[in-house]
């Protein structure tokens, strides 16, 4: 990593859990045997924190497994609902009597809202710890699902309006937690792992919710009918999170009994007034490599988010009647951009080479948008298809490597900070880019809305590519 001749810094709740973490001073490990069949893995260390000798033992649960798996439910539930009004943009217009604008704020109001309450709740985390943060966000995204069953009526769009601020606001305490997650349950040679499959429940969702609302919600015309699919949508959805907010009630932990790690051994010992978080946000702000990354990162993911809003906007204009289809071109664009996500996790764990694959992925989503854009009018469905899913690979796997560069560039920062701004930027793009293509397509149509994110593709792909070209010129100069 590029912190790897520094020691780790000793952040409360969380120390990197790599090898570096073996510079810690003072601390001895002494191994024993495994007692209980609930642990398969068990030894002790002896840590020195101000002279003091502190005996603790390691262990690795199995309920570790449970706990990742059941926030990755939830943050499938929540990420459902994002494009849940979008996929299907005309008939949520024609029910409410709303314009095609204000049905986008129903996805731009999970970005909006991200914005101002990031920094409050990664500090919340911080403070409190995992248990009080996903009770906050079941229980929000839980209320926000009943208030939209409540809403189905026809002038009721306040209501389903508040509803879905509910659950925007839920995603906020839901997105910075995959990676606290991994580092408090996990032992190092699983975080990538436990990580991976709480970000992939994130995209799982949304991969369902350009799926399923156009089956349960079909295009007819007897406005009482429409209510009554509509209702189904949202009480199946309500009943799922309810359960998954009950089952949070009662098993999920604030964190296993004994530490899984050295590192989180040691981070208990640490009082949390050895950890500030602004200054930890300041230190970031001056990493001018990682101000790049948060600025392209935030071009790439906010056209994505862009362009899954106004897919069904798109579609429908050369194919009208196809809502199921653009609902199953959105799938498709997920599917792929996890696969891609995927094949890029497993290509950096064995070459390392962070920017390279970054500038590469930030290329190949700029030909792919290139591509899309030039044959979305062609009437084939099939290349659409085909042509969405080569965009979906490289641009949705983006995401977790952008994640993963921010990382390194940060290290021995904590990667919820990180992350946190990245999501930020990204969150902040998003609603420029869905409004301005939004605009551009009512007056231009969906070529010059595309060309116009390929731009901004472009701008980023030349950024990134200028940082690599400056690493390298400066590798060459300074020996």
């Amino acid at each position: 990593m590029s912190g790897e001749n520094e020691k780790p810094s000793l952040v409360y709740g969380e120390i990197k859990d790599n090898q570096n973490v073996l510079d810690l001073e003072k601390i001895t490990i002494m191994k024993s045997a495994v007692d209980s069949e609930d642990v398969p893995m068990e030894h002790k260390i002896r840590l020195n924190q101000n002279g003091d000798d502190t005996n603790q033992t390691i262990k690795l649960y199995k309920r570790r497994w449970f706990i990742v798996l059941l926030f990755s439910s939830y943050s499938l539930c929540n990420s459902f609902q994002w494009i849940q009004y979008g996929i299907i943009n005309n008939i949520f217009m024609r029910f409410y009597g709303v314009e095609s604008f204000t049905i986008d704020w129903m996805s731009m109001i999970y970005m909006l809202t991200y914005i101002p309450f990031i920094f409050p709740v990664t500090w919340l985390l911080d403070k409190k710890g995992l248990r009080v943060i996903a009770l906050v966000a079941t229980a929000m995204n839980c209320a926000g699902t009943w208030i939209k069953v409540t809403s189905v009526r026809p002038n009721l769009f306040a209501v389903t309006m508040l509803g879905q601020f509910c659950c925007s606001l839920a995603q906020v305490f839901i997105l910075g937690m995959p990676s606290k997650i991994a580092s408090v349950w996990f032992g190092s040679e699983e975080v990538s792992t436990a990580c991976s499959i709480g970000v992939f429940g994130n995209q799982l969702g949304i991969a369902i919710g350009f799926l399923v609302p156009p089956i349960l919600v079909p295009n007819v015309e007897d406005m009482d009918q429409l209510a009554y699919h509509i209702s189904i949508m949202f009480y199946i959805t309500a009943g799922v999170a309810t359960l998954l907010f009950l089952l949070v009630v009662m098993v999920f932990q604030e964190r296993p009994e004994l530490p899984p790690t050295q590192a989180q051994a040691t981070a208990r010992c640490i009082s949390p007034e050895q950890y500030s978080y602004t200054a930890s946000i300041l230190r970031l702000l001056r990493n001018k490599p990682f101000l790049l990354l948060i600025l392209t990162y935030g071009l790439n993911v906010g056209c994505f988010y862009a362009v899954g809003t106004l897919l069904n906007r798109m579609i429908i204009e050369h194919y009208p009647g196809e809502e199921l289809n653009a609902g199953r071109i959105g799938l498709t664009i997920i599917i792929a951009g996890m696969v891609g996500s995927l094949i890029c996790g497993i290509w950096l764990d064995r070459t390392k080479t962070y920017k390279q694959t970054t500038l590469t992925v930030y290329l190949m989503s700029f030909v792919g948008m290139l591509v899309y854009a030039f044959t979305l009018s062609l009437g084939h469905l099939w290349v659409v298809f085909l042509t969405a899913g080569a965009l979906g690979f490289f641009m949705t796997g983006y995401l977790p490597l952008g994640f993963e560069f921010g990382v390194e560039l940060t290290y021995p920062e904590c990667e919820g900070t990180s992350s946190g701004l990245l999501n930020c930027s990204a969150q902040v793009f998003g609603i420029m880019f869905t409004i301005c293509q939004g605009k551009i397509i009512d007056n231009y149509g969906t070529l010059a809305g595309n060309i116009f994110l390929c731009v901004f593709l472009f701008i980023g792909s030349v950024l990134t590519g200028k940082d690599l070209f400056l690493m390298m010129v400066s590798c060459c100069v300074i020996p």
